[in-house]
């Protein structure tokens, strides 16, 4: 029984019409449901974490996991999703922004952490905090 099945089912194809209209945005299941909550095809939020699980199985989304307070986030990247190398996150520890970021200047420091340690960085786990511009600019007015 180890692989869940692919049922191609209307809830699924309406998530998965929401996640491509996101794009490579990060989402988390609360966005998703309340996108379904007050659209014309409300489903229930067992039916929406449960696709999601299913969709990440089969790599038609990441699931992103930053610090135990925060709900998971998920980014679509689909079968016709063009990645754009590896992705980063920077949080933001006073507002929560998240920043999704492609870096070549970062994932340098990941091949560096392997080749001279022997370390591979997993960037759906790696995230810097510090403080968003918005938020630096607010505490200097």
């Amino acid at each position: 029984m180890g692989e869940r099945s692919k049922y191609n089912t209307r809830q699924r194809e309406y998530i998965l019409d929401y996640l491509e209209s996101v794009g490579g945005d990060h989402i988390t299941a609360a966005d998703v449901c309340e996108h379904f909550r007050s659209g014309a095809n409300p489903m229930g939020q067992s039916t929406v974490y449960r696709q999601l699980e299913r969709l990440v199985d089969e790599g038609v989304i990441n699931k992103y996991t930053f610090d135990a307070g925060s709900p998971a986030c998920f980014e679509y990247i689909g079968k016709d999703h063009v990645k754009e190398g590896t992705c980063f996150h920077c949080k933001c520890e006073i507002c929560g922004t998240l920043i999704h970021m492609h870096c070549d200047e970062l994932a340098s420091i990941g091949g560096h952490l392997y080749s001279e340690h022997g370390f591979s960085l997993d960037p759906r786990r790696t995230v810097f905090y510090g403080i968003c511009k918005a938020c630096s600019e607010k505490e200097h007015i």
